[in-house]
């Protein structure tokens, strides 16, 4: 396999286990290897053998948020393959306990997930709720009192949805982060108008990770 040294700077960010350490380069140097992929209102079909996955650095920077926050209940727009669920089940655990909530619609990567969670170890696996379907209507019901946190890396015309779901659990001072914004700004316009609403209660900011990061924190509905 070729070698990537971007995996071992985001490794070096994360205190886990050698066997989950294993599973993360292993997976990440997989995704990697294909070529890149961006999501777009037309392109469903294309995402279903590929792994859509988070760049190893925002995965560091992700990681390095929950634990800094202390996230404990964590929903996940976009399994796919299950790679940035384990570092999001590995600060959970680290953070005390809680849960993430992983959502996938699509059967086979939903399996490959679970797969890859298993691989990781028992201290992965078990603090992850995977629920299968649209999350339009899987997320509808049976979430935290209080979300911490919110990643969104998905087709783009979910995104809006998806938060709507979720924004009235989110915690004041809950994260909310959106894959590939720049990038794929077009297909994002719908999200970013939400977001720039103050009544909504966020307030925002891009960092320059290739396509995008998109980082808001919810400090109150009528933010001014």
């Amino acid at each position: 396999m070729p070698n990537f040294p971007e995996i071992e700077k985001t490794l070096a960010s994360v205190e886990a286990s050698p066997r989950v350490i294993q599973v993360l380069r292993d997976l990440h140097t997989k995704a990697l290897s294909e070529v890149p992929f961006v999501s777009t209102a037309g392109s469903t079909a294309d995402a279903l053998e590929k792994f859509v996955a988070l760049d190893p650095d925002k995965c560091a920077l992700v990681y390095l948020l929950l634990r800094s926050t202390a996230a404990r209940f964590i929903v996940e727009a976009g399994t796919s393959f299950g790679l940035s669920t384990i570092y999001l089940s590995l600060a959970v655990g680290q953070n005390g306990g809680g849960k993430v909530i992983a959502t996938e619609n699509e059967p086979t990567k939903a399996l490959k997930a679970r797969e890859n969670w298993r691989a990781a170890g028992n201290d992965i696996e078990k603090w992850i709720e995977l629920r299968e379907g649209d999350l339009r209507e899987t997320l509808k019901k049976d979430l935290p009192d209080q979300v911490d946190f919110l990643l969104l890396d998905i087709w783009t015309p979910l995104a809006l949805p998806t938060l709507k779901l979720v924004h009235p659990r989110l915690k004041i001072g809950g994260l909310v982060v959106v894959d590939n914004t720049i990038e794929a700004a077009s297909g994002y316009a719908d999200l970013m108008s939400y977001f720039e609403d103050p009544a909504n209660g966020f307030k925002a900011t891009t960092a320059p990770y290739s396509g995008g990061l998109f980082i808001a924190v919810h400090l109150g509905r009528g933010v001014a």
